[in-house]
């Protein structure tokens, strides 16, 4: 998980407890899950704008080989 920062935050209960439900983990596991999930999120979001923009060739043949 590479370097921990320890935080403190003020997050709604009903939140908190709905994505805690969800995720079947503690604060600390949902919390990194939910973050994780924003990242992700984000990075697909970049890759759609991209979307027709990149020239891309392929040969199926040449690549069996």
């Amino acid at each position: 998980m590479g370097q921990v920062r320890k935080i403190t935050a003020n997050i709604p209960e009903d939140i908190l407890e709905n994505a805690q439900r969800v995720t079947g983990k503690g604060v600390t596991l949902t919390l990194v899950e939910g973050l994780k999930a924003l990242d992700r999120n984000a990075r697909l979001s970049a890759l759609r704008r991209l979307r027709g923009k990149v020239a891309f060739a392929l040969d199926l043949d040449r690549t069996r080989r």
